[in-house]
């Protein structure tokens, strides 16, 4: 199982990034939650919620509804600058329900 995860750059604050990861496999599996978790410099990895204080109303976080997960951040803050990480867990016939880590893609926001 792979997770390719892309859309990562340097922008502006006050710029918009889209991220996006899709899982695949060389035989069938099926995808199970999928998440976003962020690693700033020097900081431990975070889950990426889009509910809490500090991405509130500025990232939002949906699925394909098969295996594509999305990160769509407006207005974006220094802060958020980080190393941003797909997660997944993904059932395999061979493997059972395993939890899988893209590659990250890194964010810069900075002027």
């Amino acid at each position: 199982v792979q997770l390719q995860a892309s859309g990562g750059g340097l922008v502006q604050p006050g710029g918009s990034l889209k991220l996006s990861c899709t899982a695949s496999a060389g035989s069938w599996f099926v995808t199970n939650v999928m998440r976003w978790y962020r690693q700033a410099p020097g900081e431990q990895r975070e889950l990426v919620d889009g509910d809490s204080v500090n991405v509130r109303e500025r990232f939002t976080i949906w699925r394909d509804g098969k295996n594509t997960l999305f990160l769509q951040m407006r207005n974006l803050k220094p802060e958020d600058t980080a190393v941003y990480y797909c997660n997944a867990n993904v059932w395999t016939p061979t493997e059972g329900s395993v939890d899988y880590w893209g590659q990250g893609t890194q964010v810069t926001v900075s002027s």
